[in-house]
């Protein structure tokens, strides 16, 4: 006797159960948990964490993001309106810079503006520069897709009216066009906040002073120091109260956005 399909999809979701519940079991009654304890929730070696690294890591990570985001989003508006250009040089440069820095990881920008700016051409660049100008010429490259998308979703019967009114095309998209882009584009570009977040933990390679760590270079060397995971545990904590009300301001922007529409 076949079943109908939401048999199938009734017998397929039980499997999927069962073996989550196996998998929760195994791990339940064969994980060592006095190790896992000792390892990852050792509360003398998390409280010795604080309050360095809310005062300290925490606050440096949230500042090194907010200077890439804010850096990233003005060279991401600049390279946006270039792409739409009619000039095809500004269209051919945005492009490649686009491609470019989508293209090479994080972690080479880093080193690149940490280590060979500076020997190539004798020069001692402030960390935090060095910092925003690395998050914010990558995140760049991403904001500036999607704020090109916000821009080419504005109706062009709005431009068109404005011109009829008198306004040039600088000051119809400036007044109209960005405005509007802007909060379409609100949701992902919080998105490219909460990566930014994260990608400030590449600061490390910088070779920081105490006073200028970030969550997960705070928490690597208290890992080195106590022999404890615990620090990481810690510092992955502070990372979520940083990005989980960012993730939920995203949702309610979505939501938001979806009524208007």
């Amino acid at each position: 006797m076949s079943m109908s399909r939401r048999q199938r999809t009734r017998a397929v979701r039980g499997v999927q159960y069962g073996v989550l519940a196996l998998v929760v079991a195994a791990v339940a009654f064969g994980a060592n948990w006095g190790e896992i304890r000792r390892a990852f929730f050792d509360l003398d070696v998390a409280q010795a964490q604080f309050p360095d690294i809310i005062t300290t890591a925490l606050v440096n990570t949230v500042v090194y993001t907010l200077l890439g985001f804010g850096f990233g989003l003005a060279l991401g508006l600049i390279l946006a309106l270039m792409r739409l250009s009619s000039v095809p040089p500004y269209r051919w440069l945005a492009t490649a810079y686009i491609e470019f820095f989508r293209g090479v990881p994080a972690l080479l920008v880093f080193i690149a503006l940490g280590f060979g700016v500076p020997i190539a051409f004798q020069v001692v660049i402030n960390q935090y520069v060095t910092v925003m100008l690395a998050l914010g010429l990558v995140g760049a490259a991403y904001m500036a897709e999607t704020i090109r998308a916000g821009i080419q979703a504005v109706p062009k019967g709005q431009v068109e009216a404005a011109r009829s009114l008198g306004m040039s095309q600088g000051r119809a998209m400036r007044s109209i066009v960005i405005p509007q882009a802007f909060r379409i584009v609100l949701p992902p570009l919080t998105n490219e906040l909460i990566l930014l977040t994260k990608d400030s933990s590449l600061v490390y390679l910088l070779g920081l002073s105490l006073g200028q760590y970030e969550l997960a270079k705070f928490g690597r060397d208290a890992l080195n120091e106590n022999r404890s995971l615990t620090p990481i545990l810690v510092a992955g904590l502070c990372y979520l109260i940083i990005t989980l009300p960012l993730g939920h301001l995203v949702r309610r922007l979505e939501a938001r956005t979806a009524k208007a529409r």
